[in-house]
Parts: C-alpha cells; sequence; structure tokens
C-alpha cells in the first residue's frame, strides 16, 4: 500500500500509540478515488495516496474525520478504534447534498452545492420531464422560471428576441461541451436525448469565461445519467392526441391529429473496468398545423473505461444519431386560419411556404479524465458534430455543418479544497458547405482560469477568458483597441467575478459580474433566400455581440418536514451591444444604381426585405422571485418548481429610424419581449398515486416589427397579424395537469392533459401554439 503524505502533526511523534488506516472508495462504482484529503478533529491533516490509501497515528478515540475529493460530496466519519476503514464518497453528478440542495456542475465547471453557486442557476429533474410528457428540450426549458422558448430559440431573462432561426445567445451543453451547429449557431432541440439525463442545469446571465462563445444570455447544461452500482433500465411508451381549437376556422383537419413516442434507457457497470448508458427513442406526429409532421429517431450511449491497474484514469466514449424527416412551417395562411400554411400545404407550389426537409445529426465525444500523483484533474473533452439538413421543398436551402471541438481542463485544489485554481485551452473549429450560405469555415481558440478562494462562510471567484475568433478571410471578431486606438489585441477579453456569503447555516447572500461575447453565424452573414414574399439578404459585416451582467441575490434555505427546498430573490442588470436583429430595409448595393423599372437590377422591390444588423445596444433589468425543492411533508412526497420574472428591456439606441421600426413607437421596449412572466409546476405523490398542475403566464408581447403589422406597400406578410394582436393583448395563460400511479416502483401509467382550457396563444407573431392535447403515459423501470 502507498503511503499516505502526512502534512504536519500537533503532537510530538513519540505520544502516537496508535495508527487509523484504511482506503476512500467511490460509492458507486467501488473503485479507489485518488489523493483524498483527511482533516482530522486534532488538528491533523493530510492527503492520501494515489489508490486512495491513507494511515496516521492518533492518540485517543473517538476522532472524528472530514474525508474530501474533487468531485465527491465531503463525508464526516467519527472513528472509535483502529480497525481498517473502508470510506465511501458519493459523486456528486446529480445528488442530493445531506443538508438542503442539489449539486450542479456548469456554474463553475466543478462540482458545487447550489446554494454556494455566486450566480441565478435553476434544476430541471427527469422525472418533471417524463411526467409531463415532454419530447424535446425546448419544451422542457420553458418550465423554468425566466426562460421561454419562442419557435426554436431560448430567451432568458429577455436577453434575446426572435432572429427567424440564426444564431443563439443561450449555450447549450451536453456532457459540458457545447451542441450549437455550424451553420446556423443554433440548437437542434429534437435530438438532445432526454432519455438519458441526469439533469438540466439553466445558468441566467452572461458566462462566457468558462464556456466561450454563445454564452452571452446563458447556458443550458444537460448532465447524462451515468452506470451506478445497481444496473439501470427504463422504457417509455406514450400516444397523444390533439383536441379542436376553441376557434373552429383554425381547424383543418377532418380526423384529430396525433403523436407517438417511445424511449428506452439502460446503464450498467460491465466488470473490467468497463461501464455502459445506451438509449433510444423515436418520435412521429401529425403535426397540428397543416404539414407540419415529424418522424424521427435517434440512438445513443456512452462507454466507460477506468484500468484496474490505473485507477485514477477514467476514459469514455459517447455518442448520438438522429435521422428524422419534418415538415416546417414558417408563415400563417391567415390570423383566420392561423394552423395553415401561407401558399397552402403542397410543398411542389412554388407559392407554399412551407418546406419538407430531411435532417441527420451526430456527435462523437472522445473523453479523458486523469488524477495525476499530486492530485490534480486533467481533463480533455473532444467532439465532433455533424448537422446535416436537406431541403426537399427547396434543394438551394441545402446546408452540412461540421464542428470539430476540443477542451483541455486542468484543476488543482490546495487547502482542503478552500482553493481552486481551473485553468484551459479550446478550439472550435466550424466548417459550412451550403447552397444556402456558400462554403465557410470558422476557427475559435480561447484560453481561460478561473480562480475560488474560501474563507469560512465567504467564497470569492474570479476569472478571465481570451478569445480569438475568425470566419473564412474575414478580419478577425475578436480584436480588442485598449483606449481609443491605442493597442489593438488579437484576442478579447472577457471577465468574470462572483461573491457568495453565508449569513446563517441556511441562508446565502451572493453577487456576480459576468461578461459575454457572440461571434456571428454564418447564416446571420450569409443568409441570401426567400420564404414567400419575405426576401433576407446577406450582411458579411456583421459585428460580434457583446454584453456584461451583474446581480444580486439571496436563498433562502427551507425545510418543511421532509420537504426541502429554496427560495430565491434577485435582481438583475443586463447591458449588451451590437446585439444581432434581423431588420427590415432596402438592401441595394452601392454599384447598383437603384431604379423603378421592373426589369432594372436595381429595382428598388427586389431589394427590400430583411437582414441581421447590429441594430441595438440594449439594457435589461428586472427582478426574480423563485423557489424550488422536493422531498416528503407527512406521507406526501412534494415536488415544487415556480418563479416570477419581472423585465424592463428597453433598447438605448435612439435613431429615430431604428424606433420607427417598432410596432409601437412610442415605446422603447425592445422586441419580442414581454415584461412579465411566470412558471409554476407542483406535483404531490401518495402511496403511488401522483397529481401534478402546472400554470405558465406571460404579458403581451408590446413590441414586434412594424413590417409585420403594416406590410410592405400594401402586402401584408402576415395576413390579419395586426388584427389579431389587438384582439389578443393581455396576459396569456397556459394550465396543464397530469395523474400517474406507480406499481410496486416498476410500472408507471399516467395521463395527462396540456393546455387545460384549450387556450389560443403564440410563443412569437405568427406561431399560434398547439390546442388542449391528451396524452396517455406507459413506463416501466428497473
Amino acid at each position: 500500500m502507498k503511503k499516505a503524505l502526512l502534512l504536519f502533526f500537533l503532537l510530538p511523534g513519540s505520544l502516537f500509540s496508535q495508527t487509523i488506516s484504511g482506503k476512500v472508495i467511490d460509492k458507486s462504482s467501488r473503485e479507489p478515488i485518488p489523493t483524498p484529503q483527511l482533516s482530522a478533529s486534532n488538528g491533523q491533516q493530510l492527503i492520501g495516496g494515489i489508490d486512495g490509501d491513507f494511515s496516521f497515528p492518533v492518540t485517543t478515540f473517538p476522532i472524528t474525520v472530514i474525508v474530501k475529493a474533487l468531485d465527491y460530496l465531503p463525508d464526516t466519519i467519527v472513528v472509535n478504534n483502529t480497525d481498517f476503514l473502508t470510506i465511501e464518497l458519493v459523486s456528486v453528478n446529480g445528488t442530493q447534498t445531506a443538508d438542503l440542495g442539489p449539486v450542479v456542475i456548469s456554474a463553475s465547471r466543478r462540482q458545487q452545492a447550489l446554494e454556494d453557486v455566486p450566480i441565478s442557476l435553476e434544476i430541471l429533474k427527469p422525472e418533471l420531464i417524463t411526467s409531463k410528457g415532454i419530447v424535446d428540450l425546448e419544451q422542457a426549458v420553458d418550465q423554468v422560471p425566466g426562460a421561454y422558448a419562442m419557435d426554436g430559440q431560448v430567451s432568458i431573462r429577455g436577453g434575446s428576441g426572435f432572429s427567424y432561426g440564426a444564431g443563439s445567445r443561450v449555450l447549450i451543453m451536453w456532457n459540458e461541451a457545447p451542441m450549437l451547429s455550424a451553420d446556423a449557431g443554433d440548437t437542434k432541440w429534437n435530438a438532445i436525448p432526454l432519455e438519458n439525463i441526469e439533469q438540466v442545469e439553466v445558468i441566467k446571465g452572461a458566462s462566457s469565461v468558462l464556456y466561450g462563445s454563445g454564452a452571452l444570455n446563458g447556458i443550458i447544461s444537460i448532465v447524462e445519467r451515468e452506470p451506478g452500482t445497481e444496473t439501470f433500465f427504463s422504457a417509455k411508451v406514450q400516444a397523444g392526441i390533439y383536441d379542436n381549437p376553441k376557434r373552429s376556422t383554425l381547424k383543418w383537419w377532418s380526423k384529430n391529429p396525433t403523436q407517438y413516442q417511445a424511449d428506452v434507457s439502460f446503464a450498467k457497470q460491465l466488470g473490467k473496468g468497463f461501464s455502459l448508458t445506451l438509449g433510444g427513442a423515436g418520435f412521429t406526429t401529425d403535426g397540428y398545423r397543416q404539414g407540419e409532421t415529424e418522424d424521427r429517431g435517434r440512438f445513443n450511449g456512452t462507454l466507460y473505461y477506468r484500468p484496474k491497474k490505473i485507477p485514477k484514469l477514467r476514459a469514455s466514449l459517447g455518442w448520438n444519431a438522429q435521422y428524422g424527416k419534418a415538415g416546417i412551417f414558417i408563415i400563417w395562411k391567415s390570423d383566420t386560419n392561423a394552423y395553415q400554411p401561407s401558399g397552402g400545404a403542397d410543398t411542389s407550389l412554388a407559392a407554399s411556404t412551407l418546406t419538407f426537409n430531411r435532417g441527420i445529426r451526430l456527435n462523437i465525444d472522445p473523453s479523458i479524465k486523469y488524477f495525476d500523483k499530486f492530485g490534480n484533474k486533467h481533463q480533455l473533452k473532444t467532439r465532433f458534430y455533424y448537422t446535416d439538413n436537406l431541403n426537399y421543398s427547396n434543394p438551394g436551402q441545402n446546408a452540412i455543418g461540421q464542428v470539430f471541438y476540443g477542451d483541455y481542463q486542468f484543476q488543482r485544489g490546495w487547502q482542503n479544497n478552500t482553493l481552486v485554481l481551473t485553468t484551459g485551452a479550446s478550439v472550435n473549429r466550424g466548417l459550412v458547405n451550403s447552397f444556402l450560405f456558400g462554403d465557410h469555415t470558422s476557427i475559435n481558440t480561447s484560453a481561460y482560469a478561473q480562480g475560488e478562494k474560501k474563507w469560512k462562510k465567504l467564497d470569492i471567484t474570479a476569472g478571465v477568458r481570451f478569445e480569438y475568433f475568425k470566419m473564412d478571410d474575414l478580419r478577425s471578431d475578436s480584436e480588442t483597441y485598449l483606449g481609443k486606438d491605442s493597442l489593438k489585441l488579437p484576442v478579447k477579453p472577457i471577465l468574470r467575478a462572483g461573491v457568495h456569503y453565508e449569513v446563517a447555516k441556511y441562508t446565502h447572500l451572493r453577487a456576480s459580474f459576468g461578461q459575454g461575447v457572440r461571434y456571428p453565424s454564418v447564416a446571420e452573414r450569409f443568409t441570401a433566400t426567400n420564404v414567400g414574399s419575405l426576401l433576407v439578404f446577406p450582411n458579411p459585416e456583421l459585428k460580434p455581440e457583446t454584453g456584461w451582467a451583474v446581480e444580486l441575490g439571496i436563498k433562502q434555505g427551507v425545510k418543511i418536514g421532509g420537504w426541502k427546498g429554496f427560495v430565491d430573490l434577485a435582481g438583475f442588470v443586463n447591458n449588451y451591444k451590437n446585439m444581432t436583429e434581423f431588420t427590415f430595409g432596402n438592401y441595394i448595393p452601392d454599384s447598383i444604381p437603384p431604379s423603378f423599372n421592373p426589369d432594372s437590377p436595381g429595382y428598388i422591390m427586389k431589394w427590400l426585405g430583411f437582414r441581421a444588423e447590429n441594430a441595438e445596444s440594449a439594457q435589461i433589468s428586472g427582478m426574480e422571485l423563485s423557489i424550488s425543492g422536493e422531498g416528503d411533508i407527512g406521507n406526501v412526497k412534494i415536488q415544487t418548481l415556480m418563479g416570477y420574472t419581472y423585465m424592463n428591456p428597453v433598447t438605448k439606441n435612439t435613431d429615430s429610424v431604428y424606433l420607427a421600426s417598432f410596432s409601437d413607437s412610442s415605446s422603447t421596449m425592445l422586441k419580442y419581449r414581454f415584461r412579465h412572466m411566470a412558471k409554476f409546476d407542483m406535483q404531490a405523490t401518495y402511496k403511488g398515486i401522483s397529481l401534478g398542475a402546472s400554470m405558465r403566464m406571460n404579458s403581451f408581447m408590446t413590441n414586434i416589427d412594424a413590417t409585420f403589422e403594416d406590410g410592405v406597400l400594401g402586402t401584408e406578410i402576415l395576413p390579419g397579424i395586426k388584427r389579431y394582436r389587438e384582439e389578443n393583448n393581455g396576459m396569456t395563460y397556459v394550465f396543464d395537469v397530469r395523474i400517474g400511479y406507480e406499481y410496486k416502483k416498476h410500472y408507471r401509467i399516467g395521463f395527462i392533459v396540456n393546455n387545460l382550457l384549450n387556450a389560443e396563444y403564440s410563443s412569437r407573431p405568427g406561431d399560434v401554439q398547439p390546442p388542449r392535447t391528451f396524452l396517455v403515459q406507459l413506463q416501466y423501470k428497473l
């Protein structure tokens, strides 16, 4: 056995008469944990060996020993004799701390108790996703307080508007690696394997220091389920049917449309250091909107390997492959026929705005983690991400994107992990081949460092990142001037700082400041297309977006019986510069003289349309109150997630021409935002019977693009949208209910009604959401 390194003694060596020895292991895998840190109540501290072994002398019993290790929850044991000790530590992946809160990973790229995180963070558990019948991650995120899903794009605290599917200010992470496509810089929500998740962590606010470009508005980090000591197996089938909408003119079907889903998940330790996670899912639907059918299937998993002779090493190979076909609904026929596409559902007709696509999504994720003899963690994560979009209706819009990603991270802890340093470097290479965008390449490299120091009840975090980004042969987007054109840096520096203070045992104050950056996507810079009468022009000169976020918050732990949770109150200010939005205008090139002759290249009607522009400087301030928790009150298990967000999203752009593009030019409220938003979900379970209810509320979307309401030279882009908004200008409430029964902990049946009151509501102009939907679930778990 390799002996532990003794750091110091408070008693002379001659007084020691007995020796405590033992081994620290992973409770789940039973593998040794390298270099654990032990602190004894008599003042001794030591670092165990690389095989988890330790020994130290004592003079009296009992003695209390605190055991810690990176990536594990600490444990405290009382030792009464010299018997050999086997100390089991629990990996913090998705676990619950002993006192109140769950453990999270994404805030500092290491495991922390939720209450110690110096920034707002919400957690979604897979139980909520399953019980609500959710079929893709976008629907799941829409349950989170402060977050809002808008036709494939997510906004956190009003940080994003609607950008027609191009670009994302929220970075999506699967196992700490980004999942944004190379072409549009967007998220393929339905390709995320929900069947294999441990939890979803949603960080609110600029978070680019540790994660890089794209985290301007926040992060959605998905943690994969890993194999434990017991085999895990789950299989679920789900069937649903759409009810008739309240407004009879919306109904286009003679037979109510349906949807079906099936998924399976498996995790097991295979022996000889190997373990495996597998998952698969299939989904098909007629769609509640005419022509918006979808069929998709995926297969995913991760193979883990920890060599017996090198327990400090862990390697893994993950993958996810999905194939799907779908009708894409973009513009409604009219407000009267909002579930029917403009131009009809026959995609062979040129007038139809409906498109039919085939999509392939594939990611392959090799990674390795290693603890050296000093207890330092080395981690390398890599990913190949491939997206292939084939448009059957318009082959000119086909696109293939490839992302090659790598991130090396070094992490070291000192003084019983009261001082932690995280450093690393990453590279993200994008390749795009497309008729729609052309062929393009991009390179994004970065280096980062973050330090965290704990003094009793006070935690301080500070970090910096240096980003370099270049697309094609264009000028680097990361060039930064210090002062007024005095010194130019080739990289963009990004800063982060945070403070957490434990006022009382369950009362936590926090303050944070973070900067963010988002570089333009290929789609934003180079898209040249049309959807019906709607033209979109390229803008290669588009600049990167930058911003910062400040937050002050308090988190109060609450315990009622066995129910444990938090009440969180936060005030925030987010400031953005060069925000990109698609702006309507005349984009005739300077080299072409304008003309009113329809046969002329400069005919002005040929150059009217939308283009991505750096239109806005903006500030979003507000406050948010959220409550989350779970546990037993008496014999009833209660699970809760709820919150209210108030936002004041205003433009700082005073240009009169720009303000005239607002549908309400008397207001400076940003387009496609809400002032008020609330989320509520609660589930109660008693003797296998569960009852749940949820509510989503948002206020009226004050501003949209004026062009949608006013039309273009008498032609309506969204026919009837102005009338529709005038008639639907109040608060929107959507209620869901569910009931389930679990038999012998293995079998579960569920019945779900989404949009219980059959409300008619829109996520963005022209995107009327589903009517009341009935779902039935059957699930088996081992």
